[in-house]
């Protein structure tokens, strides 16, 4: 029965919309990690959740997840408690070692009192037991991101890399200080790289996000715009918006930066 309705669901996954109240700053699909060691398990809550609208990776092990939160960024994590390599708190103290504010879901077969409380108590913001349902669990990761995502999208008005700060409230831009002067659509796809740091981003990635999805015009205007944002953000600086030849444009602190 458990497999049947993830299947079922996923089979309709294309017909799904975003929830506007249930996405990035920048409109994207928020994004979840999914760590089990039981890939049946996994597949099945990578599906249902992809149905429900979330960008979804999956780990077998704490070394993996580690590394893939450290790429894929998470807007939470439903964690199984027991793994392989490292268990379910250890990979959870990793993680929030870079990233403090990532909301997790404990996943385990354990369910005594003292459980329950070492995971709350490292940090763990809930837990479902195993077997459990898929509604549930989706129940549980929306009304914890609802609160989470409410709090950032409120509080997140200021959007750093480096030393590049974008203010999304006064649409200030500044690098080390210095004002820099955008248009409209230069403030726009900086904006939506900067929200995507160190994530590569494709020309037709940008043109639905900056541009209308309906936009009939040529990709090259996507080149012309950053070839507009280097002018202005790299001037005479360290670079930090980067071509990645045949996938697209990336934006992160400059190399010095990051070693500082």
């Amino acid at each position: 029965m458990f497999a049947q309705e993830a299947l079922a669901k996923a089979g309709h996954a294309g017909s799904m919309s975003l929830d506007p109240a249930m996405t990035r700053v920048d409109g994207s699909a928020l994004r979840v990690l999914v760590v089990d060691d039981e890939p049946n398990i996994a597949e099945l809550l990578q599906m249902t959740l992809r149905y429900e609208g979330f960008e979804v990776r999956t780990a077998g092990t704490g070394r993996k997840a580690v590394a893939i939160a450290k790429e894929f960024s998470p807007d939470a994590m439903i964690l199984d408690w027991m793994l392989p390599d490292y268990n379910g708190l250890e990979v959870l103290a990793k993680v929030r070692g870079f990233a403090p504010e990532v909301p997790v879901i404990f996943l385990t077969a354990r369910d005594s009192v003292e459980d329950r409380v070492a995971g709350l108590t490292a940090g763990g913001d809930d837990y479902v037991t195993k077997p459990f349902s898929l509604e549930e669990v989706v129940a549980r990761l929306r009304g914890l991101l609802r609160r989470t995502v409410g709090l950032k999208k409120s509080s997140a008005s200021i959007i750093a890399v480096g030393d590049l700060k974008l203010d999304e409230d006064s649409r200030d831009v500044t690098r080390g200080g210095d004002l820099i002067d955008l248009t409209a659509t230069e403030f726009e796809l900086l904006r939506f790289l900067m929200r995507n740091e160190k994530r590569v981003l494709s020309k037709s990635q940008i043109l639905d996000r900056v541009w209308d999805y309906d936009f009939g015009g040529n990709e090259n205007i996507v080149e012309l715009y950053i070839s507009y944002l280097r002018k202005k953000i790299d001037a005479d600086r360290p670079a930090m918006i980067h071509t990645k030849r045949g996938a697209g444009y990336v934006i992160k602190a400059a190399v010095s930066q990051e070693q500082t």
